[in-house]
């Protein structure tokens, strides 16, 4: 599991005060960006080895909101992983309140600049690797 937190910014709320729901999917590529540069597999190194990961499918279930200046703990981790796709799930808490906010989940695959699909273990097998030690 990886935690990143962020702090709401008052251009991410609506008229109501609230985070707009279309700024959670953007918390959550920054919570996998900063996972991936965590676990040594920064996007900037995939993509200069021609790899990509394209969303698939992203489900999201809004529980509690948050608002300008509120704190937010994402918990990040993998649900499914076979070196071709990968399922990242999310739990979204609010960290003063420690309330539940969000939970949701992305599905990936591996691909070349092309969008071929790719296996990530035959392809960059010390990649692929880096993400099994985290399972």
């Amino acid at each position: 599991m990886y935690i990143f937190e962020r702090k709401i910014n008052y251009y991410e709320t609506d008229k109501m005060g609230v985070v707009h729901h279309s700024n959670y999917i953007r918390y959550f590529e920054e919570a996998r960006c900063a996972w991936l540069e965590d676990i040594g597999l920064p996007v900037d190194l995939l993509e200069k080895n021609g790899i990509t990961t394209p969303v698939l499918g992203f489900s999201t279930e809004y529980k509690h909101h948050v608002t300008f200046g509120d704190t937010i703990v994402i918990k990040l981790f993998i649900k499914e992983y076979t070196s071709v796709r990968m399922t990242v799930g999310y739990e979204v808490t609010n960290k003063e309140t420690g309330e539940l906010v969000n939970i949701a989940e992305s599905k990936h695959c591996f691909t070349t600049k092309e969008l071929k699909p790719i296996s990530l273990k035959r392809a960059k097998p010390e990649f692929d690797e880096k993400i099994r030690k985290i399972l």
